[in-house]
């Protein structure tokens, strides 16, 4: 049985739940919503578990606040001995226009605190990552307060849409493989 760590990168508590940064775990919702699971308080964050053509996935919102996010992407890979290739870690990205997605095998944090702090608690940048874009469209020094901002208007439209495409790629992360997840939503 393959096993598929899904780690959704957010802030825990209702200031943060509709905010830009926590599209991790906004991401995580919709799928849960459309496997019919729920997520359960465990050790160091949220989880729900759901099957998919012979893979279980598992599905994590660390509860660890954003910049200590590795910790628990830690403890549950080893907890459920999954292996770091099959590790995708959700996040929100300042250089990717609303919507856009980009799928990575590796790479740097790229100034993501989340990411910054799984990497050196895993020792390590080489695991998958699907970044979604949260556009940019702020003004000089006011990134912290528009990642915590929460989506305007035309953003909340487009939102379930993009939901129920980024479910799509989590699911193809499992059975189709990174490189495959990688040339089919990569742009999309």
């Amino acid at each position: 049985m393959k096993k598929f760590l899904i780690v959704g990168l957010g802030n825990v508590g209702e200031k943060y739940s509709n905010t830009r940064h926590n599209i991790g775990f906004k991401i995580l919702d919709e799928l849960a919503k459309k496997e019919d699971i729920t997520f359960e308080s465990e050790k160091l964050g949220s989880i729900a578990k759901f099957r998919f053509k012979g893979r279980t996935f598992i599905l994590l919102k660390p509860s660890t606040y954003m910049n200590l996010s590795g910790k628990a992407v830690k403890y549950w890979l080893t907890k459920e001995n999954i292996p770091l290739e099959n590790l995708l870690v959700i996040c929100d990205d300042l250089n990717l226009n609303f919507g856009a997605i980009r799928v990575k095998a590796k790479g740097s944090d790229g100034g993501h605190n989340g990411l910054k702090d799984i990497n050196a608690t895993l020792e390590t940048q080489q695991y998958a990552r699907f970044r979604f874009g949260v556009g940019s469209e702020f003004s000089k020094g006011r990134q912290s307060d528009f990642v915590l901002g929460e989506w305007d208007t035309e953003e909340s439209k487009l939102l379930p849409e993009r939901l129920e495409q980024a479910g799509k790629l989590i699911k193809s992360f499992g059975t189709a493989g990174l490189n495959n997840t990688m040339n089919t939503f990569n742009g999309t």
